[in-house]
């Protein structure tokens, strides 16, 4: 892999910069205290392509590679992370699906819409969920999903109950893990608007406020039969590659909070005096500034380098799960030392490394804990 980004790529990394500076980091802090999705930044992104980062451009997609895919989130996240949250997982967790799985008619009824960002009826633009994690299980997908879903007729009727869904209230479609036929895992698309789909309040986060997370629950729901994503039974399969593609997004948006952090930091070491000095000339400063800068470019470069992987059609299961592991575990040392930097002011929310940091708590938890991702490392090292 060539490391150098195309000329095409880093134009690319400047738009979505700047539209990440005007639109998305001035109104970070108040997505986040009013805890509300951004939908004015979000109405903008479907013509700038940020709404169809993994749909092909027949179905209205950007038409970019995984790497310019990962540049973007990264500059989403750099300017907010509970937009970047929310868009990540509308690109990685929804659209994504549906473009890798999805028939000729799917893409056409679902995806096209995503992708472009069309609106509703209320002018807000199209947004979709995928629905896994279950109250009795959380990474235990195979053997601990409950909700199922039984054939009757041409409708699928689901019952169950799904948390910690991200978008759930701003999404148009759920995908959802359900058990079928033969006990086997299956992708259902469900609508927002079907009957017996109850989404409740969204969850009081630590940090992440502005992207809403909710619990699902199925009540004799009634989807069309054709509302099977991809093959019957291979639901389980069909996750966990849409999981591989998600590690590199949520360690892209890692990198991101990282480098915000990382500037306010360097910013604010400039500013402020001790001992008659500008901080940034006390070596314990240097020390944290160097460290951040040389592991936030590791971290880059290995969502990169996955990224390019899965570009190219090769395996990237374990290149993303290092990438996320890395990424996410450099994002809170990052975050930590950039609180440090600002002494007692980083503890303040006048100052936005203090929402950096409960905003990158999520990083090793989400698409698979930092403890999964070294099981999923070592069992493929190890050949287990």
């Amino acid at each position: 892999m060539n490391f150098e980004l195309t000329e095409e790529q880093k134009a690319w990394r400047e738009a979505v910069r700047d539209f990440s500076d005007r639109e998305l980091a001035t109104r970070a802090r108040e997505t986040d205290e009013k805890a509300r999705f951004n939908w004015e930044a979000a109405r903008k992104m479907g013509p700038l392509g940020l709404l169809g980062l993994n749909a092909p451009e027949e179905y209205g997609g950007a038409g970019v590679d995984a790497v310019s895919a990962a540049i973007a989130i990264e500059e989403i996240g750099r300017g907010c992370g509970s937009t970047g949250l929310a868009i990540a997982a509308h690109n990685g967790l929804c659209c994504a699906p549906l473009a890798l799985y999805g028939t000729r008619d799917q893409k056409s009824k679902w995806l096209k819409p995503l992708a472009t960002g069309m609106p509703a009826s209320d002018g807000r633009p199209l947004l979709g969920a995928l629905a896994l994690t279950e109250p009795g299980a959380g990474s235990d997908l195979q053997g601990g999903v409950k909700t199922r879903a039984v054939l009757e007729g041409d409708s699928w009727i689901i019952d169950g109950a799904k948390m910690w869904t991200t978008n759930a209230s701003i999404a148009s479609i759920i995908i959802t893990l359900c058990r079928t036929e033969s006990n086997r895992l299956s992708l259902i698309i469900v609508p927002t608007n079907t009957p017996g789909l109850h989404i409740g309040p969204a969850e009081k986060k630590m940090g992440l406020k502005g992207s809403p997370t909710h619990a699902v629950t199925y009540d004799e729901v009634r989807v069309p039969r054709e509302n099977l994503l991809g093959v019957e039974g291979k639901g389980l399969a069909q996750t966990l590659r849409v999981l591989d593609g998600g590690r590199i997004s949520i360690g892209a948006l890692a990198v991101g909070l990282a480098q915000a952090a990382f500037e306010a930091a360097i910013q604010y070491s400039h500013e402020r005096q001790t001992f008659g000095v500008p901080i940034a000339q006390h070596q314990a400063i240097q020390w944290m500034i160097a460290d951040a800068a040389t592991e936030i470019e590791a971290a880059r470069l290995m969502v990169y380098r996955a990224a390019w992987l899965k570009e190219m059609s090769q395996s990237y299961t374990v290149p993303a799960s290092m990438a996320k592991l890395f990424a996410t575990e450099v994002c809170e040392r990052v975050c930590f030392n950039a609180i440090q930097v600002h002494g007692g002011y980083g503890y303040s929310a006048e100052f936005p490394v203090e929402r950096i940091y409960r905003d990158q708590r999520l990083m090793t938890i989400g698409e698979g804990t930092s403890e999964i991702q070294r099981l999923v490392i070592a069992r493929n090292v190890l050949g287990l």
